[in-house]
């Protein structure tokens, strides 16, 4: 199982537009890719479940992956939130 964690820098945090995006990259990859904050866990495939975490500007997240690609999926999500969903 791949993990990290990483800590939200982008203005409004896992919300509409960037947990959309969040959700979209998941999806690319054949591992189960789950997102947790503050104890909560969620489905980082469904756009509800990663809504509902409440992940906002500042909040620290885990993003964990189990299967063949999950180095490659946490890498790749991490970028994007380092990147600040490409918002700036």
């Amino acid at each position: 199982m791949a993990q990290a964690v990483v800590t939200l820098l982008n203005k409004v945090g896992l919300h509409a537009r960037t947990a959309t995006l969040f959700v979209q990259l998941a999806s690319e990859f054949n591992s189960n890719v789950v997102v947790k904050k503050d104890g909560k866990e969620a489905n980082a495939k469904s756009i509800l479940d990663v809504l509902s975490l409440g992940a906002e500007h500042g909040d620290v997240i885990g993003i964990e992956a189990d299967g063949d690609d999950g180095e490659k999926a946490v890498e790749t999500l991490v970028e994007l939130v380092k990147n600040r969903f490409y918002e700036e």
